[in-house]
C-alpha cells in the first residue's frame, strides 16, 4: 500500500502542476531562509553595544561587526538543517494544489474538496515549521551521542513528523480536522512508516527539496486507499 502510493506519486512528477508548486515553494524557501539569516544578524547587532571596554585593551568598537560577520557562516550551516523544515512548511501552503492534481488524475469521480482556508493553512504550516525545526535542532545532541544510530534517529523522527502533518492536512480537506486526527491515530503506524520513506529521501541533498511535494502526493494516495478499505 505504502510503496504503491509512493510510486504513483513519483510517476506524477511530470505533471506541470507539481513543477509549478515546486518552483514557488523552492523560491519562497530561499527567500525565507535569507530573511531568517538577515533577522538573526540584525538582532545580534541590535543587542550588542556599539563599543565594549575590555581590561588592558581599552575601548573596542569592532566587536559588533565581528560577531555580526561571524553569524553569516553560522547561519549558512544552520540553513542546511533548516532547509527541509522551511521547505516543508512552505509547501504546506500549496498542499491544495498538489492534492487537487493527484485527485484530478487518479480520483476524478470525487466531488471538490473543502479547502482548509488561508488562515488555518498558515497556522498549521507555521506550527509545523516550529516543531520540525526545533525537533531537528534538539536531535543534533542525540546524533552526537548515538552517532552510529544517527540515520535511524533522523529517519524515525522526521518520518513521524512528516507523516503526522501531511496525512492530517490531506485528510482534513475531505473529512474535517477532527476526523482527520482520529484517522491519523487509527493508522498511526502505517502513517509513520510512509513518513519514514519520505525521511529516507530527505537524506539526499537537493532531492530533499522535493520531498514535501512527494509527501503531499503520497499521503493523498494513502488517505484515499485507507478510506476505500474502511
Amino acid at each position: 500500500m505504502i510503496l504503491q502510493a509512493v510510486l504513483r506519486a513519483t510517476a506524477q512528477f511530470s505533471d506541470p502542476a507539481f513543477w509549478g508548486v515546486a518552483a514557488k515553494a523552492i523560491a519562497l524557501t530561499i527567500v525565507t531562509l535569507i530573511g531568517l539569516g538577515a533577522a538573526v544578524i540584525w538582532g545580534i547587532g541590535w543587542l550588542l553595544p556599539d563599543q565594549i571596554n575590555l581590561p588592558w585593551i581599552g575601548t573596542v568598537t569592532w566587536v559588533e561587526s565581528a560577531i555580526s560577520w561571524a553569524a553569516v557562516p553560522l547561519m549558512a550551516v544552520l540553513s542546511v538543517f533548516l532547509m527541509v523544515p522551511v521547505a516543508s512548511a512552505v509547501t504546506g501552503l500549496f498542499l491544495e494544489d498538489v492534492a487537487d492534481a493527484v485527485e484530478a488524475r487518479h480520483f476524478p469521480h470525487l466531488p471538490p474538496a473543502t479547502p482548509l482556508g488561508i488562515a488555518q493553512t498558515l497556522r498549521e504550516s507555521l506550527g509545523f515549521l516550529a516543531v520540525m525545526a526545533g525537533a531537528n535542532l534538539l536531535a543534533l545532541v542525540l546524533y552526537l551521542i548515538f552517532l552510529p544510530f544517527a540515520p535511524l534517529i533522523f529517519w524515525g523522527l522526521n518520518g513521524f513528523l512528516l507523516g503526522r502533518e501531511y496525512f492530517q492536512l490531506v485528510a482534513a480537506r475531505r473529512v474535517g480536522l477532527k476526523e482527520a486526527k482520529q484517522l491519523r491515530r487509527k493508522h498511526a503506524l502505517r502513517i509513520w512508516l510512509a513518513g519514514g520513506v519520505m525521511a529516507v529521501v530527505l537524506s539526499v541533498p537537493m532531492v530533499n527539496l522535493l520531498v514535501p511535494i512527494l509527501g503531499a502526493a503520497t499521503f493523498t494516495h494513502l488517505f484515499h486507499t485507507l478510506q476505500s478499505r474502511a
